[in-house]
């Protein structure tokens, strides 16, 4: 069971661990669907965001929110071919060539990029000595921009984080393939949470509000077509989903 005041607790020691440490180089009712959960993007992680980005088409299976895409200079324009991308002193080591490929701006200094990415595993690492799901959660939501990426190259420790937000739902509706029968949970709910399952040509499955701020439980059935989830934040399975 979680409570709100503990995503904002974690948040006050995640930020005071950041003022201090800086950036690190290591880098179907009451029971039936909802969650809301702390941003974790920036160089400091703040407090609950008041609705989760809407996700129609996952590009990963329950996974609604692409965490690999940039929201920073990486993400446009043209990019510094891999043999050409070096340190002005130094050398890079092979995890952070690899994600470095395709994310350097003609322009800007490889450095420069990687400490970000560098930022975006220290913020990961808190969140995780926080509370592990609401690290999870953020994965899923996309609150913190370049996880994926990131994880995969720089903190691969953190690796399972992700392979659990990929069996996650954020705020949006999800239908399709992307809908898969099991039991799920909210994570770090606050009181505008609610949600709707619906089947072949809208029927309702399942509806319900969280206004209580303790975590919600909801079942997707085999016969759901339409999961709908608002202010909720993020949902995370249950053991493994069928």
């Amino acid at each position: 069971m979680r409570y709100p005041f503990l995503a904002g607790a974690a948040v006050v020691v995640m930020t005071a661990a950041l003022a201090a440490c800086g950036s690190s180089a290591d880098g179907n009712g009451s029971k039936a669907a909802g969650a809301h959960s702390p941003a974790a993007s920036g160089p400091a992680v703040t407090g609950p965001s008041a609705a989760g980005p809407s996700a129609e088409s996952p590009a990963e299976p329950g996974s609604g929110a692409d965490t690999g895409a940039g929201t920073g200079p990486t993400s446009e324009g043209p990019k510094v071919p891999a043999d050409r991308i070096t340190p002005a002193t130094g050398s890079f080591t092979e995890e952070q060539k690899g994600y470095l490929v395709n994310r350097v701006p003609q322009g800007m200094d490889p450095a420069a990029v990687l400490q970000n990415g560098q930022e975006t595993c220290d913020r990961i690492g808190y969140l995780v000595k926080a509370d592990r799901e609401i690290a999870v959660g953020a994965i899923v939501t996309g609150e913190i921009p370049e996880a994926k990426p990131a994880i995969a190259h720089l903190c691969t420790q953190h690796r399972e984080l992700v392979k659990e937000a990929a069996r996650g739902y954020p705020d949006g509706t999800h239908s399709g393939k992307t809908l898969r029968p099991g039991r799920y949970h909210s994570v770090s709910p606050t009181g505008s949470c609610s949600w709707q399952i619906a089947g072949v040509g809208g029927k309702g499955l399942g509806s319900g509000t969280s206004g209580s701020g303790k975590r919600v439980e909801i079942t997707l059935p085999k016969t759901a077509r339409t999961f709908t989830s608002t202010g909720c934040y993020a949902w995370l399975p249950e053991g493994e989903t069928g």
